[in-house]
């Protein structure tokens, strides 16, 4: 046997792992879909080690309610956070800057954007509802709880809105669409994202089919948001936005699950329209306002790398 022969089945093997990097002459790196899955991997055995490290503080057993969202919260926000930052740089061989994490420049900006356009569009959801004779105000919380109170715990539910803003984007528009896209091409990218971003919500209360609709089409939007910019920052503050406005502002469930609320609403429509018990992610009322939001983000975006 030739020595080119008995080196044929390591190209193979190579192939199957490998492809040439193309902002790297001569170098090769894992191929897009083995990159993905090492970055799960590392997600797993980080937030794992996060386990360990909790239980051996002893803060698993601790009876207060906001100690135990704490721990839960800062295992999927360390946890993404430092699996994607070690993948990128030792699986795609790319700064984690460049997933479009650019400090500075629009960066302030494209979070406040993205913030207020997700206001607006729960704004449009609400008054919907409400011209339509389906929701009426039953309460409001700084009546039942006093003013300090709902201050107190409108900035927890802020704060816990922007760990899930940051490490879902960074996993779905950042991660795994970006990965997607240069393995397979933008648009499987863009689709498979969204698909799998959906079914991350498949375990939520009250989850049915058109809630995995509505939350694909809002993927789609977060997609949208990105590629306007080649930026996180928007689609991060549109999903900050998001869940904040309308779980905590208007009081609707978010995907799902009841939260802290200032504004307190009885609705009472068709969940056909309302989403019901999942809230507006699964009714037809969200598409008006996922309409305005792409119109907003399209001119705020105009100009800008697509």
């Amino acid at each position: 046997m030739s020595v080119v022969q008995s080196e044929a089945p390591f190209r193979m093997i190579g192939k199957i792992f490998l492809t040439p990097d193309p902002q790297r002459e001569g170098k090769r790196r894992l191929r897009a879909g083995w990159r993905i899955a090492g970055q799960l991997i590392l997600l797993v055995v980080i937030s794992l080690l996060y386990g360990l490290l909790v239980v051996g503080l002893g803060w698993f057993n601790s009876a207060n309610p906001l100690m135990q969202q704490a721990i839960g919260m800062g295992s999927s926000l360390i946890g993404v956070t430092l699996a994607v930052y070690l993948a990128r740089r030792w699986f795609d061989r790319r700064s984690f800057v460049s997933l479009g994490l650019a400090v500075g420049g629009r960066a302030g900006a494209d979070l406040l954007v993205g913030f207020l356009i997700a206001g607006g569009m729960m704004f449009l959801i609400f008054l919907l509802e409400w011209l339509a004779g389906w929701l009426t105000l039953a309460g409001v919380s700084w009546r039942q709880i006093g003013i300090w109170e709902t201050v107190r715990q409108t900035t927890i539910m802020l704060a816990v809105f922007i760990s899930v803003g940051w490490y879902e984007e960074l996993q779905a528009r950042g991660y795994w669409l970006q990965n997607l896209a240069e393995g397979l091409n933008l648009t499987w990218g863009v689709l498979i994202s969204s698909g799998v971003f959906a079914l991350a919500h498949l375990f939520n209360p009250n989850f049915n089919p058109l809630a995995m609709v509505g939350i694909f089409l809002a993927g789609l939007f977060l997609a949208f948001a990105y590629l306007r910019t080649r930026q996180l920052w928007l689609p991060i503050g549109l999903h900050i936005g998001w869940n904040f406005f309308e779980g905590t502002v208007f009081g609707f469930p978010v995907s799902g699950l009841e939260m802290f609320r200032l504004l307190q609403p009885q609705v009472n429509g068709p969940e056909l329209f309302t989403g019901g018990a999942f809230g507006p992610e699964a009714g037809l009322v969200l598409l008006p306002a996922l309409a305005l939001g792409f119109l907003l983000v399209n001119l705020y975006g105009s100009g800008r790398e697509t």
